[in-house]
């Protein structure tokens, strides 16, 4: 049978998750400290011997045995080491039993405070160390608690807090709801490891796409670029190593099934996904859809673009908010000016097509051999009324081939498309290849 002092430590390192030999060295530790304080001095070194069941408690002064002694509290001489030791010899050390009669009742009461702190401590560390090699990674946790706008994450052994600004906006949280976060940074503090967790981070819709799209977590389909409005709006540039596999069409998956589950576990945010292009006038080109967009010039130092559009492309370019262009302009790192083309003489356009700024002249993605031509699919390139084209984007609808297959009345089901305007997608949709 087990005694007490086993059953404590067998519990500790139980509810602690804590290893037996870091219980052990900490207890160690506090009566080492304790009999120092009491008894001791701080120049002198100690070692202490606890049995297993914590019968037995010895405390040790570790001495060097020298020819001559400098310092009393380190050192002793051989002929003085021969009474606790035969054979004891210059150069090896010396342990001598220290342990006053009444230790065990002292010892108890000094160093429980300390065995606490020391046993905080060691939890702290392994936390740390638990944490620190899950930095950047995907966290499946559990709501433990919401008090007004702070949530409390319960993460097994430690209960951290969801900061506001981390929290997607609008998205409502409840004790018990499994959610899904990005771990960021692991940051060492005296009170414990401080984990930045986000349900905001742009990192968190890359993790979930590996977790969703099995090319992702392969490597045949990379994402190359985020820019996000957490909970409402996302663009993602994706790319394929493989240029039998369409990145957009793995990322959508068949009826966009797999996006939608992201966008699902999101809040309901929308996600953009388009081909990532080296050339950055292409790519701003692709970014800034549905909006049909006449001449991009990237100004020197590639940190700014000034694009021209038609009058009745401009809402579309700028988005409700700014939000198009403002995402835009994070995808491809570039500063964007939305201008309209009416405002160029004729000079300016031969100027700008000189510079080979016409988008109609500028060069399609390019899949290894194979040319993918973006504008012959989206949704923005049907002829569609602007507010149908809006609506169709909200449903993450952005492809002409998605509608395909799609009726009159399924069309319908679609908020903020009427019957006219089903009938309008769908004589569009049948005049597709």
């Amino acid at each position: 049978m087990q005694s007490h002092f086993q059953a404590a430590i067998n519990q500790l390192v139980a509810e602690k998750n804590l290893p037996r030999e870091v219980v052990m060295d900490t207890i160690k530790a506090a009566i080492k400290a304790a009999y120092r304080k009491d008894f001791g001095n701080k120049d002198q070194e100690y070692d202490v011997e606890l049995s297993e069941a914590g019968e037995t408690t010895a405390v040790y002064q570790v001495l060097e045995i020298v020819k001559e002694v400098e310092d009393e509290n380190l050192e002793v001489t051989e002929k003085e080491a021969q009474k606790y030791r035969k054979g004891a010899k210059i150069g090896e050390q010396i342990k001598i039993d220290v342990t006053p009669l009444e230790f065990g009742r002292i010892a108890a009461q000094s160093a429980k405070q300390v065995i606490i702190q020391r046993l905080q401590e060691a939890e702290r560390n392994i936390m740390y160390d638990t944490f620190k090699d899950r930095e950047h990674e995907l966290i499946n946790a559990q709501i433990h608690r919401v008090q007004n706008e702070n949530v409390f994450i319960d993460l097994g052994k430690i209960i951290i807090e969801l900061p506001k600004d981390q929290q997607i906006k609008g998205e409502r949280y409840y004790a018990g709801q499994r959610v899904k976060l990005y771990l960021d940074k692991v940051i060492k503090t005296t009170k414990g490891p401080k984990l930045l967790i986000s349900r905001t981070h742009p990192f968190l819709v890359e993790k979930l796409l590996e977790l969703e799209i099995p090319e992702v977590a392969q490597g045949i389909v990379t994402v190359n670029a985020i820019s996000r409005d957490p909970g409402v709006r996302c663009k993602i540039a994706v790319s394929s190593s493989d240029p039998k596999i369409d990145p957009i069409g793995s990322c959508v998956g068949q009826k966009g099934v797999r996006i939608q589950s992201i966008m699902d576990e999101l809040n309901g945010e929308r996600i953009d996904v388009i081909n990532y292009l080296e050339n950055k006038r292409d790519f701003l080109k692709v970014a800034l859809a549905p909006a049909k967009v006449s001449f991009i010039e990237i100004l020197e130092g590639d940190i700014r673009a000034k694009v021209y559009v038609e009058e009745d492309q401009r809402p579309l370019a700028i988005g409700r908010s700014g939000q198009n262009v403002r995402l835009a302009s994070k995808l491809v790192n570039l500063e964007v000016d939305i201008l309209d083309v009416k405002d160029l003489t004729e000079e300016d356009k031969k100027a700008l097509i000189k510079k080979g700024a016409a988008v109609d002249m500028a060069p399609v993605a390019k899949k290894t051999e194979e040319v993918v031509e973006d504008e012959a699919t989206d949704v923005g390139s049907l002829g569609l009324s602007n507010k149908y084209v809006e609506a169709l984007m909200s449903a993450n609808l952005t492809q002409g081939e998605q509608l395909k297959g799609l009726s009159v009345t399924d069309l319908q089901t679609i908020e903020g498309i009427d019957e006219k305007g089903a009938k309008a997608i769908h004589e569009a949709v049948k005049k597709l290849k």
